[in-house]
């Protein structure tokens, strides 16, 4: 039987794609981002349809961020403090994590701790990615437009007033910014000061390191274990506008020896 061009260029894919996945770090780094950027795409159109039904509503987030799927993620994730967090904090809260710096590790890592009526702040950009951007903005997302600072003073004050209104929590990211160094950041002060206005506590999440297993710069992508830590909420009762740079290095010091302790228990590279 003779064997058509079309075949012969199905048999030499499913020869060679199967081996360059096997020995081809780079190749398999694109091949899980490609296997990520599709099921992001696939979620978002299948969720649109459901939360439409609510309009846009902080209840929508349950939703576009699913429950634990580990094995989707190549990810061994072990968690600590997330009943805490669901059970003795107060519902209107500010929650700073670190080290959730790429798309893949945010998504699940929020899936691992991201209580009721949560909502990110997130880059306005975001609101403008097709359907994902669609299904964001139904989950409440509250966008932020990160080049003028007058617009985002004015979006984290309508966020104070949304918290306590709709008795909601806020997931910041402090450092503003993706960091795939192995160093800390500085913190910027907009959650802080956000947490200061609404009077509500600030709760550090802290992520181990993950550069064993994951690293953008060198297109590496492979399996992997690393713990989430839920650290003990920090006051804002009775805090100012003057006590904000105080709390910021209160927090980061706390989250940045947290790290180091869980990526120490991992023997991972910080």
């Amino acid at each position: 039987m003779e064997i058509s061009l079309g075949q012969w260029l199905l048999i030499l894919f499913l020869v060679v794609v199967p081996l360059l996945y096997e020995w081809s770090a780079t190749f398999k780094y694109f091949c899980k981002m490609g296997f990520y950027n599709s099921y992001i795409l696939f979620l978002a159109i299948l969720v649109i349809p459901v939360c439409a039904l609510r309009g846009r509503n902080v209840e929508n987030m349950n939703r576009v961020i699913p429950s634990k799927s580990s094995e989707l993620w190549w990810l061994d994730t072990t968690t600590y403090g997330s009943l805490m967090l669901k059970l003795s904090v107060p519902r209107t809260s500010i929650l700073i994590p670190y080290r959730f710096k790429s798309q893949v590790l945010i998504k699940k890592g929020m899936m691992e701790v991201l209580p009721d009526r949560c909502v990110p702040i997130a880059k306005k950009e975001l609101m403008y990615m097709g359907t994902v951007g669609l299904a964001c903005w139904l989950g409440g997302i509250i966008f932020i437009n990160r080049k003028k600072t007058d617009d985002a003073i004015s979006v984290m004050s309508e966020a104070a007033q949304t918290m306590l209104r709709e008795d909601v929590r806020v997931w910041v990211f402090p450092e503003g910014t993706r960091n795939h160094s192995g160093s800390m950041l500085p913190f910027k002060r907009g959650a802080f000061h956000l947490a200061v206005q609404a009077q509500v506590p600030v709760i550090p999440i802290v992520m181990s390191s993950y550069r064993d297993f994951y690293s953008k710069k060198e297109r590496r992508f492979t399996t992997g274990r690393c713990t989430v830590q839920v650290l003990p909420p920090m006051a804002t009762r009775g805090l100012s506008a003057d006590d904000v740079p105080a709390l910021t290095d209160r927090v980061r010091q706390a989250m940045l020896v947290a790290f180091e302790g869980l990526s120490g228990e991992l023997g991972a590279p910080q």
